[in-house]
C-alpha cells in the first residue's frame, strides 16, 4: 500500500452483530483493497463517592487486586478473570456504574478466590480504622461460610 490518504469505499455491512460497519476500501492512487472495522467508542464512567464522574481504569482496579493477592497462592488469571467481570458492568446502554458497584463486585470475586486477599481490600474499600473493624469483618466471613 503506498500511504495514501485518498480511498473509496467499495463495500459496507453490518458486522459483529450490529456492533461495528466493515467496509472494503480501495486507494485511489494504487488501487490497493483492505477493510476496516468501525465501532462506536464509549467512555465508561465511574461515580465516585462524592459524586464526581471519572473515566473507568481496568489498570486501576487490577493494581487494586494485585496489591490485595500481594504474596497470596492464586491461580493463574484470577486476576484477569476478576477484572473483566467487573468490566462487564458496562456495557453501551449502561455507561456510568457507582464506585459502590466495582467495589461490590470485587469484594465478592475475591472472597471467593481467597480470604486474606478478600480482607485486604475490604480494609481500604470500606475504610477500616482499627482491629474492631477487621473482627466484625471476619465474623461476617465465617457467617457466609
Amino acid at each position: 500500500m503506498c500511504q495514501s490518504v485518498d480511498t473509496r469505499v467499495i463495500d459496507s455491512r453490518s458486522a459483529e452483530e450490529g456492533r461495528a460497519i466493515r467496509r472494503r476500501r480501495e486507494c485511489l492512487a494504487c488501487n490497493h483493497r483492505f477493510t476496516t472495522f468501525e465501532r462506536a467508542a464509549y467512555q465508561p464512567l465511574v461515580r465516585k463517592r462524592n459524586g464526581n464522574l471519572e473515566p473507568f481504569s481496568a489498570d486501576k482496579v487490577r493494581h487494586g487486586i494485585e496489591q490485595a493477592f500481594a504474596d497470596r497462592p492464586v491461580p493463574a488469571g484470577t486476576v484477569e478473570a476478576l477484572v473483566a467481570e467487573t468490566e462487564s458492568l458496562f456495557s453501551p446502554e449502561t455507561t456510568v456504574v457507582s464506585a459502590a458497584a466495582i467495589g461490590d463486585a470485587l469484594l465478592a470475586g475475591l472472597r471467593a478466590a481467597d480470604e486474606v486477599a478478600y480482607l485486604r481490600f475490604a480494609s481500604v474499600y470500606k475504610e477500616f480504622t482499627g482491629a474492631i473493624d477487621f473482627e466484625r469483618e471476619m465474623a461476617a466471613l465465617e457467617d457466609r461460610s
